[in-house]
């Protein structure tokens, strides 16, 4: 099988396309920058090999992913005592569309190589229940249900026998299918994320309760940067007036429909700068879980298409 090589730093040929270990370092981790970091290592890693130990490695693009899959393995340990002190709640990092696998502002933002391939794999939806697996769950459904590793690659990665990764790629399967709603078309989500929007820039309560399910429930992830609910929002009037409130209290809040992930969401701005990404769950027409990320940490991106 041939690979496309990219020129890396001192001139050397990288041995698969950067956006597909960033593509799975990002479904690993949920955050770009820990992404970046992940695939970073792994490049220095191949490079520290010597020639004829590089040569001998049968594919490369399997030997990088394999790393990238062993890096991401124990940065989601690390992550899960760094998150238990994070304030309020943690949500994945929002990207736009056509996401830009950067968290710098170097480069041709448009440059395909730095973009992402977007499917459901990398919906927040989707990212938010890999964030209740166990770093193993994660790691193995990544790698066999999205990247096509076989078990025993796997294997090689979590430190379990071949059987145990399928079981565990089991497990996340169902887990993803007990936080499932019924699968939604397209125009669906965009139409209630749409009735959504309308209501809240009208600043009618009516018709932002009609737009959620009655027992909606509402995310926001404030990172103890910037003011945001601590505690998840639950049922359709508290939701709607926690975000007529957020309008009260910016008058210059913007309110736009975008791409977020790959699907529609709003992005809402005030001063001139990105202020909150969200993000929605639709069933039967109507909202039934929004998630709101503030933490200007995971607005870099977004803030580079505003200014």
């Amino acid at each position: 099988m041939t690979h496309q090589s990219r020129t890396g730093r001192g001139g050397q040929s990288e041995p698969v396309e950067r956006e597909v270990l960033l593509g799975l370092a990002y479904r690993l981790l949920g955050s770009v920058a820990d992404a970046e970091d992940a695939v970073q290592e792994a490049y220095v890693r191949w490079y520290r090999l010597d020639h004829r130990d590089r040569r001998q490695v049968a594919s490369p693009r399997a030997w990088l992913l394999t790393t990238v899959g062993r890096i991401g393995l124990d940065m989601l340990r690390s992550a899960r005592v760094r998150r238990e002190r994070y304030v309020g709640e943690w949500l994945p990092e929002p990207v736009p569309t056509p996401g830009r696998w950067t968290s710098h502002a170097e480069g041709d933002p448009l440059d395909p190589a730095d973009r992402m391939t977007m499917d459901e794999s990398v919906s927040m939806a989707l990212l938010i229940v890999l964030e209740s697996m166990t770093p193993a769950e994660r790691v193995a459904f990544v790698l066999h249900d999205v990247f096509r590793c076989t078990f025993p690659e796997v294997a090689a990665v979590v430190g379990r026998s071949p059987e145990a990764c399928r079981q565990l790629a089991s497990s996340a399967r169902r887990r993803l299918r007990q936080a499932r709603a019924r699968p939604v078309s397209r125009s669906e989500h965009t139409a209630a994320v749409r009735s959504f929007a309308r209501a809240w820039r009208a600043g009618d309560l009516a018709g932002l309760v009609s737009a959620l399910d009655p027992s909606a429930t509402a995310v926001t992830d404030g990172g103890g940067i910037v003011s945001a609910s601590v505690a998840p929002l639950r049922g359709a009037e508290e939701v709607a007036r926690f975000f007529l409130g957020v309008a009260g209290r910016q008058p210059d809040l913007t309110i736009v429909e975008d791409l977020v992930n790959g699907e529609a969401g709003l992005v809402a701005t005030g001063v001139g700068r990105v202020l909150a990404v969200i993000t929605f769950t639709v069933g039967d027409g109507r909202i039934q879980r929004v998630h709101a990320v503030r933490n200007p940490d995971k607005l870099t991106a977004w803030n580079e298409i505003v200014t």
